[in-house]
């Protein structure tokens, strides 16, 4: 008669113990154990409010069983279903204190239920041994042991397997807690991917014109920022509402959680719902692991809709009710996971013309339009291309690894000036790069506005004439020194101090002319 002896409990220990991978661990068990019960397979599981989870599996077919997801339910059955189970099957059943053999009637009841639901689950058995995994009174799981054809597991059997269930639950409770932690990992990871791939897309990005033509903007910024309150950023496209969108996110009190950024009409309305929501493993072809939506790793922080305009009917339909009930469900699963996420959306579009049309939901717009902001073009703020210039100069010199910063002449600065810029902030970004590259050290020049009569806008514009030769009587007296100070910097060619210098124009002491910059914000010295 088989007894549990001090070996027997040794090797069990030993070989349960053998790997922090549960899978190797319970194949070490296997291995020794089929040689003295007689299972043909094995497995290790935990059952939860949603479901059985498998954890890992040996012995056949154990490698169809190890392609089960361990973070999705293996099976799903109602609470009544398990108690009217059970009491089904208590007259095929043997019990030994907390260990129970199925008979093979009851096997026979088992498997129809399993295969039924689980026809994928292609596992044939004629006896089942089970004991439930206890730590501190807690069921942390179970361990189950399948017998083939013609074999019946015995009480002997039932009371060796009872002898080792502590040491193969503490096991099973330190995969739990390895798997947990693997899943934190990966999300981690996710999450550092994000926010680096976010961090590196507004590397250089700053809001340049927050004391002048965007001065209302960033009164609006500073005033939402703090709130949960959704924005919807209103402007032409290249007019800068990204960096607007970080402005709000980096000023609030989410700013140490992701902000991840969507751009609507780049995402296939097929592949939406996985995007945005996630999907499980499995959940279509090429799911081949669990993948979190935006929506999911945005939580906590904000996430950005560009072009929000973009999205269809159907999506617009999918993303109202996340904004409603702030709980989504991946792909192919049926767990409803709570988000908190702060909502930017931004559009070139006329939304309220759309609303008109049918092309974009009326409560989507109103759900969206809690706090909007027009971003104005750049022909409406012209005093801001100064200093737009000087950065993006400095910032293409760095990223093309130019030694020298080509000058930029007071005529180049004026041809700039009289434009009308109908690709805003983003074209003037471009014309400066290509100005650097055909310039090799000479001063900037602009060929590729051409003729401006030709060039301007059909819109009106409101045209600043940036340097002034007269100062307007409704000018203050800080702009007027501003745009002094900056005429004299374009004559001297960013020279401050010394023969030539706009100290010299002006007639000032160097360090006061500094004092005066660095107080209005003006760049000079190595931030040109």
């Amino acid at each position: 008669m088989l007894q549990p002896n001090n070996e027997f409990f040794r090797e069990v220990t030993l070989r349960i113990s053998s790997s922090l991978d549960v899978g190797e661990a319970l194949h070490n068990l296997f291995e020794y154990i089929k040689d003295i019960v007689p299972a043909k397979s094995m497995m290790l599981s935990y059952r939860s409010k949603d479901g059985f989870y498998l954890v890992a599996a040996a012995g056949e077919r154990s490698s169809e069983l190890q392609e089960i997801n361990p973070y999705q339910p293996t099976l799903f059955l109602e609470e009544s279903e398990i108690e009217r189970l059970e009491a089904e099957l208590s007259e095929h059943t043997i019990a030994v204190d907390s260990t129970r053999i199925l008979l093979p009637n009851g096997a026979k009841a088992m498997m129809e239920i399993v295969q039924r639901r689980l026809p994928h689950f292609n596992i044939m058995f004629t006896c089942m041994l089970n004991t439930i995994l206890e730590i501190r009174n807690e069921i942390i799981g179970e361990i189950v042991m399948f017998a083939d054809e013609g074999v019946t597991f015995s009480r002997e059997h039932a009371v060796l397997l009872e002898s080792v269930k502590e040491p193969i639950a503490i096991a099973m409770s330190n995969a739990r807690r390895y798997l947990e932690l693997e899943r934190l990992k990966d999300m981690l990871v996710e999450d550092n991917r994000d926010i680096r791939r976010e961090l590196y897309a507004i590397s250089g990005d700053q809001v340049v014109g927050a004391e002048f033509g965007l001065k209302m903007v960033m009164e609006m910024v500073r005033n939402v920022a703090p709130l949960n309150s959704p924005v919807l950023l209103l402007g032409e496209t290249g007019t800068g509402k990204e960096v607007i969108a970080n402005a709000i996110h980096h000023n609030s009190p989410r700013k140490e959680k992701p902000l991840v950024r969507v751009q609507c009409g780049a995402i296939p309305n097929t592949l939406l719902d996985s995007e945005l929501f996630g999907h499980e493993k499995g959940a279509f072809t090429g799911a081949l692991s669990l993948k979190r939506g935006r929506f999911e790793r945005a939580d906590g922080g904000t996430i950005f809709l560009d072009e929000i305009g973009e999205l269809t009917l159907d999506a617009q339909v999918k993303l109202l009710r996340v904004l409603q009930e702030k709980e989504i469900e991946r792909l192919g699963g049926s767990e409803t996971i709570k988000v908190d996420v702060r909502v930017i959306a931004a559009t070139h579009r006329d939304l309220l013309k759309m609303v008109a049309e049918g092309t974009f939901r009326e409560d989507l717009y109103f759900r969206l339009n809690v706090f909007p902001i027009i971003i104005p073009p750049l022909r409406e703020r012209k005093e801001d291309i100064y200093a737009l210039t000087i950065h993006f100069i400095n910032r293409k010199c760095r990223e093309m690894g130019l030694a020298v910063r080509p000058p930029l002449t007071a005529e180049a600065l004026q041809q700039l000036q009289n434009y009308n810029w109908p690709g805003n902030v983003r074209e003037l970004q471009n014309v400066i790069e290509r100005a650097l590259i055909i310039s090799r050290g000479n001063p900037l020049h602009f060929p590729d506005l051409g003729n401006l009569t030709e060039n301007m806008d059909a819109k009106p514009s409101r045209r600043i004439d940036f340097p002034c030769e007269a100062d307007s009587p409704a000018s203050t007296l800080d702009d007027t020194i501003n745009r002094k100070i900056r005429q004299a910097l374009v004559d001297s060619r960013g020279k401050v101090h010394g023969p030539g210098g706009a100290a010299e124009i002006l007639g000032v002491n160097p360090s006061t002319l500094r004092y005066q910059m660095r107080k209005r914000r003006i760049p000079f010295g190595r931030k040109l």
